[in-house]
């Protein structure tokens, strides 16, 4: 089939432009080379757009993600595929059941779907230590146990109170909607087990130990 003249001449224009910019040559290595040159110096992959019968091409000239770029410096063995998908979770992107199995294989990033993070031994090798401990969740205890010491101190509790108590300790990727529901599972666990109790309304909560006494 016979390509439309306009969308010859738009091709032909990108990869003249592409050229220029020494980012693309003519042996057929131009889409290669993009990824390469992105990735020697740091900065995200280039971002193809095939739709709407047009081509276009987004190149970010500035690192978006520290960690993915202290994670490619390195992990200099990393294939284009293990590149592309790390990529995407720098770019907070969904990955592919594919791609979640073969940078987890690595030990490239730790978490759950869909907030992965950069993982526990680039973190180190990096400098990232402070950040992984902001993205690596607490064990649930940990969060129990600052609830417990905000009611023994103050007898009761509000749902805002202990939102604001827990807000800043959840993991940095996850977004406030999680976090809500995060501490609403919380408390709803709490309540399960006999250890809280709620004497206020679900708009105007008054959280309480259940037994104040044996929690001190």
């Amino acid at each position: 089939m016979k390509m439309p003249r306009q969308k010859f001449t738009e091709i032909a224009f990108l990869f003249e432009a592409m050229r220029n910019l020494n980012m693309v040559d003519t042996i057929g290595s131009g889409i290669r080379k993009m990824f390469k040159a992105q990735q020697e110096r740091r900065f995200p992959l280039p971002e193809y757009d095939f739709s709407n019968n047009r081509v276009s091409v987004t190149i970010i000239g500035k690192v978006l993600d520290i960690d993915y770029a202290n994670a490619l410096a390195v992990c200099t063995d990393l294939t284009l595929v293990e590149i592309m998908a790390l990529d995407k979770v720098q770019k907070h992107k969904q990955l592919t059941s594919d791609e979640e199995r073969i940078l987890k294989r690595k030990h490239l990033i730790e978490g759950r779907k869909p907030n992965y993070y950069i993982a526990k031994d680039i973190a180190q090798k990096t400098g990232q230590k402070a950040q992984y401990t902001r993205n690596a969740p607490y064990q649930k205890e940990y969060y129990f146990e600052l609830i417990f010491k905000l009611l023994r101190e103050h007898n009761h509790a509000t749902r805002r109170d202990i939102d604001e108590l827990l807000w800043n300790k959840l993991p940095d990727m996850i977004s406030d909607n999680q976090r809500k529901s995060k501490i609403g599972n919380l408390l709803s666990e709490l309540r399960a087990k006999g250890k809280i109790r709620n004497d206020g309304t679900s708009k105007n909560s008054c959280w309480m130990l259940v037994d104040h006494t044996s929690s001190e």
